[in-house]
């Protein structure tokens, strides 16, 4: 079993977990951030511009990681797409990492009403490739040369599911969901 809780920065309750997610963000984000990125040496940061920044928990409430959605696309009353970003700890690698995958994605088609969701991956990142592929994620394209990275130009990987994952019957394409 696995829980999302919604983090707010202003809910001192869970203030306590910030060292946490700074641990896990720091261990992995080599593999999050391009030259480019603003967010490298201040996790925070991620958290305050972030939407919807979650911590993950097992079923003995231990901080097993995060998973946040951003670079929405739509408009106020019509979310179509986001980008997926998550760290997980080494102790949640496996089962628990594909299982609360699957969890997530099915709560954010159904609280935020998203069409799609995207990953966009390092090539490097073999193991996050892997988590979005057995999630049901497809492969879309690699984009060339589309950043920085270690002065380098680097590729990324995009990776999308689709809310007719979860809901075959009930969309079957863009035009009939958006009428809904």
């Amino acid at each position: 079993m696995c829980k999302f809780v919604l983090f707010d920065i202003k809910d001192e309750s869970l203030l306590r977990y910030i060292p946490k997610v700074e641990a896990c963000y720091k261990r992995y984000c080599k593999y999050l951030h391009d030259d480019f990125s603003d967010f490298k040496d201040n996790v925070t940061s991620y958290i305050s511009n972030a939407p919807y920044f979650w911590l993950i928990f097992n079923s003995d409430n231990e901080f097993m990681g995060f998973v946040f959605l951003d670079n929405f696309v739509g408009n106020d009353s019509y979310n179509y797409s986001a980008e997926l970003t998550t760290c997980f700890e080494p102790a949640a690698w496996g089962v628990f990492t594909r299982y609360s995958a699957k969890i997530f994605l099915k709560k954010a088609f159904d609280e935020l009403g998203l069409y799609k969701i995207k990953g966009l991956v390092f090539p490097q990142n073999y193991r996050i490739s892997m988590l979005l592929k057995s999630s049901g994620f497809e492969y879309e394209t690699t984009l060339k040369n589309e950043t920085v990275r270690n002065n380098k130009l680097q590729n990324i990987d995009v990776y999308s599911i689709y809310r007719t994952y979860y809901y075959k019957d009930e969309v079957k394409n863009e035009q009939n969901f958006r009428k809904k």
